[in-house]
């Protein structure tokens, strides 16, 4: 095959998709796109312009490089290498360059502006009009309407972030590899879990270590490290290897930091916004960066006394229990002593549970949840498709009833790897036709790093590791579950404040007796979770939930002052004292402060825009989900009618409408923010 990242099986045949194809099948997929855009930018002289061939023809001309270039992302993200970071890099900046191209093309602009003043276009309606309304804000928030010098200028800066944003990744993810720990006494390991140290052995092993313990910053060897291990200085060791992540040395993302502010401001002063945030939330639920920002404020000062009162009674916890002075916790402490106090003031371990969920269960059970309330049907085919890698896991969903119609598939590739980057997330590879009675399959992935396998023993999961699978599939059912006719306004291509909603549905379902005993089975009686053990779990939910959201709620802040008030920074700024002025009352009052977490913030900085300036968006989503589960509560938590409803209102309608609308047309009303507070027990009296 002379280009198979051209190739349009499905699903894709990832073997063939080698490092040496990446600049000749970019090439020749940009040379393509590059002629139509051309032949669509041409002088249409009396040629009728119709949606067909102006909006529907935008849309195909760059469909088959955003399949393949999406491909090789991907690769980037599961399967780094040094032989693929070379024709990554290389082609990065030509990509970049021809999307950025699109909006300031003159010619185009003029055809889109013209159809728009058409009979045809004034009498769109619905996704049509939809899209060909946010085709043209896209234009103009774009740069279509500037003069051509600043059109070359912005150019040039998009270039400049798609490169400097993707060496922020390449540190993050290279300084986090970099850094190991081996422990051979094991008197050293005394409180952590057995499960953690049959992991850090077998992971000793497997990099031909006959003695000893392995520990990483990848959060299966980390989290339990920091929450269970008694070795006060292996903790301290573990936080300063974490907080130097992208710091110092040849990963230092200190300058990088400054520049991608530096040019997303210059970006938004270009585009003629203030700042960036309100560039990147014109067209999102908060409209602006001043309204986001005081969405954050407004949910602090409310959760504020909550948040003084439990870091004031975790001081008290520990110097109870060793006897010295009451003061301010190390960072290095504070999960430790936390996971104590929790033990003891509701007699429940975190750890108890992780026999109740085998990620298999896991999955069978959250597939069920979806299957009942959603109409569906998932399984693994018969015949396992071409992977990327051993672990990953593929699965078709089809509609339960008549002719099973194929809505989509996906792949899962749940286990951390030292070529995979961090974190969890969902992405998508296809979206299908929905046009003209036309229906093709969507094809969508879900990646994290879980707790693996050890020994014959499954991988035994967190209760939030459980949370973060849900979630992410929340993402992938939005969708492979559109059924917008337009394939760039299907799914999760909403506003990013509304973006999480269906992924953050999907997590509540963690709580609930009902169906947790549809997966919460022991791998090796099949019971389930026994109810003493339920009853403790849930007492446990709200421990330090004030800490818990104003750790978001920090995120959010650092963000917006970051985009809003501090855009412009000198080379000789403190990225970490400046930090700390900005989050004062939002972080926990230690004795040794923490780094600020901006050099290793991939949300923000790993690519041009990502969740810069919309890291809110989590806790804004959280206010629509926990105001939008309380329907399933009352009506029924397996209920197909309101799951039919959320289908229909939320997950099948992508970006074809304004998102407040779809909300209040599930929940017969506006959000309102007291479900969120009261799920999280900070509701506090009138």
């Amino acid at each position: 095959m002379n280009h198979p990242f051209l190739d349009e099986t499905f699903p894709i045949r990832w073997s063939l998709l080698t490092p040496e194809h990446v600049v000749p099948d970019i090439t020749a997929a940009l040379g393509d796109a590059q002629t139509r855009i051309d032949a669509l930018a041409a002088s249409f002289g009396d040629t009728a312009l119709t949606f067909d061939n102006t909006l529907l023809a935008l849309e195909k001309a760059t469909e088959d490089l955003t399949h393949a270039w999406g491909k090789v992302g991907h690769l980037d993200s599961v399967s780094n290498s040094d032989a693929l970071r070379e024709p990554y890099n290389a082609m990065l900046p030509k990509v970049s360059e021809f999307y950025s191209m699109i909006c300031l093309n003159d010619g185009l602009w003029l055809r889109l502006k013209a159809y728009s003043e058409t009979e045809e276009a004034k009498a769109l309606t619905g996704a049509r009009k939809r899209y060909l309304d946010e085709t043209l804000a896209d234009f103009r928030s774009s740069g279509a309407d500037l003069p051509p010098e600043k059109k070359d200028r912005l150019k040039t800066v998009e270039a400049e972030l798609a490169q400097k944003t993707q060496k922020y990744s390449e540190n993050v993810l290279d300084s986090t590899n970099a850094w190991e720990l081996l422990v051979d006494d094991e008197t050293q390991l005394a409180g952590l879990p057995e499960s953690a140290r049959d992991a850090a052995r077998a992971d000793a092993a497997a990099r031909g270590h006959e003695q000893g313990w392995r520990f990483t910053l990848k959060g299966p060897s980390m989290v339990p490290v920091m929450d269970y291990l008694d070795d006060d200085a292996i903790r301290k060791q573990v936080w300063e290897a974490a907080g130097n992540i992208g710091r110092g040395d040849k990963h230092d993302n200190s300058s990088l930091v400054r520049d991608i502010l530096r040019l997303r401001h210059e970006k938004a002063g270009l585009l003629g916004r203030a700042h960036f945030a309100d560039h990147a939330i014109d067209r999102r639920m908060a409209k602006d960066g001043a309204t986001a920002l005081k969405f954050v404020e407004d949910l602090h000062a409310r959760i504020a006394p909550a948040f003084a009162r439990e870091n004031a009674e975790l001081e008290d916890y520990k110097a109870a229990k060793t006897g010295q002075p009451k003061a301010p916790l190390q960072p290095w402490e504070l999960a430790y002593w936390a996971e104590k106090q929790r033990q003891e003031r509701y007699d429940f371990d975190e750890e108890a549970l992780r026999p109740y969920f085998p990620i298999d269960g896991v999955l069978a059970g959250m597939f069920r949840i979806a299957e009942t309330i959603f109409g569906l049907d998932i399984r693994e085919p018969a015949q396992r498709p071409d992977v990327w890698h051993p672990e990953v896991k593929y699965y078709e969903l089809r509609e339960a009833q008549g002719e099973k119609r194929h809505l989509g598939s996906f792949y899962a590739d749940w286990h951390p790897r030292d070529s995979k980057r961090g974190g969890a997330w969902m992405n998508y590879f296809l979206t299908g036709d929905r046009l003209d009675d036309s229906h093709t399959p969507h094809l969508g992935l879900i990646c994290g790093n879980m707790s693996p396998s050890v020994g014959d023993k499954p991988a035994l999961l967190t209760h939030n590791e459980v949370e973060t699978v849900f979630h992410e599939f929340g993402h992938l059912l939005h969708h492979l579950l559109g059924e917008v006719e337009i394939k760039s306004l299907n799914g999760i291509n909403v506003a990013w404040d509304f973006v999480e909603l269906p992924s953050q549905i999907m997590e509540n379902f963690c709580w609930e007796r009902e169906t947790l005993n549809l997966f919460a089975l022991h791998y090796e009686t099949r019971e389930p979770i026994p109810e003493a053990l339920f009853e403790r779990m849930v007492a446990a939910r709200n421990y330090r939930s004030a800490n818990a959201m104003m750790r978001q709620l920090a995120f959010g802040k650092l963000d917006l002052e970051l985009h809003i008030h501090h855009p412009e920074l000198s080379d000789d700024t403190d990225l970490d004292a400046l930090s700390r002025a900005i989050l004062e009352g939002y972080l926990i009052p230690t004795g040794t402060p923490s780094p600020t977490i901006a050099r290793r913030f991939t949300h923000l900085f790993a690519s041009p825009t990502g969740y810069a300036s919309g890291y809110y968006s989590y806790k804004w989503a959280e206010v629509l989900d926990a105001d939008a589960f309380t329907r399933f509560k009352k009506e029924g938590l397996l209920s197909s009618e309101v799951g039919g409803a959320f289908r229909t209102h939320i997950l099948s309608k992508g970006n074809s409408e304004d998102p407040a609308e779809l909300f209040e047309r599930f929940m017969g009303r506006p959000p309102d923010q007291t479900a969120l507070l009261e799920r999280g027990g900070l509701l506090e009296p009138a």
